[in-house]
């Protein structure tokens, strides 16, 4: 393998001679074989992850089913709707319906309204009440074991959604996003990522409780795994998160 002093001269050689018609050829063409390869290193590793997302999100549907169905039985009880389809903003700030079992009464959004002066996030961009009035009793358990979260696998399939990546926002969240926060949207969002498993400092089997983490902390985090992501990488994720979920520490 050339050393960084070698590549340096060859392409100090390629400049050097591109004063000729030869010259200029030759390092169009070595530019452009760059770019290629580039692009194909990029492109096998989205195509890569995105079979990942198909072959786990399908399996996890399969063998998950019959708690799916358990749990779509007991949301039904309260007389609402099974599922809860809410407005979320993915890669490059499209819009998507992202799917939850209902975890909260049916007017959960109207009341969301008279809830906003109670938020514990001091931040203000997202919202959290430790004892939200709209949660049902059959939505505490769901949200605590991150079971409502599941059919976002359906999302995942669809491709608006991945196993791993930033957690989608809410658009008045995105509202509110500074330049810097906008770097999010660089990424299709997942069911789980880096401040989801509570990973601070990059240990491979860092383990922390994600609440005890702010804004400005989770959109740095992102912006690192967007910046280092890999199938990898992915993989690390998902381990994590089984434990974290476990312990009380994941979900969204």
């Amino acid at each position: 393998m050339l050393s960084d002093a070698e590549l340096s001269s060859r392409m100090a050689g390629r400049i050097a001679g591109a004063g000729h018609p030869w010259g200029r050829l030759r390092l169009r063409a070595y530019m452009l074989w760059k770019r290629v390869a580039w692009q194909c290193a990029v492109g096998s590793s989205r195509l890569i992850k995105r079979l990942l997302d198909v072959v786990v999100a399908g399996l996890m549907l399969l063998l998950l089913s019959p708690l799916l169905l358990v749990t779509a039985w007991l949301v039904r009880q309260d007389g609402g709707p099974v599922f809860f389809r809410q407005v979320r903003v993915g890669h490059g700030g499209r819009e998507f319906g992202m799917l939850k079992f209902r975890s909260m009464v049916v007017n959960a959004e109207a009341a969301l309204k008279d809830l906003l002066a109670k938020n514990e996030k001091q931040d203000g961009v997202t919202f959290k009440m430790r004892n939200d009035p709209r949660i049902t009793r059959v939505g505490r358990f769901i949200r605590r074991t991150s079971i409502d979260e599941l059919p976002q696998l359906i999302n995942v399939l669809r491709g608006e959604m991945s196993l791993v990546g930033p957690r989608p926002p809410l658009p008045r969240e995105v509202a509110l996003y500074s330049q810097q926060d906008r770097r999010r949207l660089l990424a299709t969002p997942g069911l789980t990522c880096l401040w989801q498993v509570g990973e601070r400092s990059g240990k491979l089997f860092e383990i922390g409780d994600r609440n005890q983490i702010g804004f400005p902390e989770q959109v740095a985090l992102d912006v690192r795994y967007i910046e280092s992501q890999s199938v990898l990488r992915d993989l690390t994720i998902l381990l994590k998160t089984v434990p974290a979920v476990l312990l009380g520490k994941g979900g969204a």
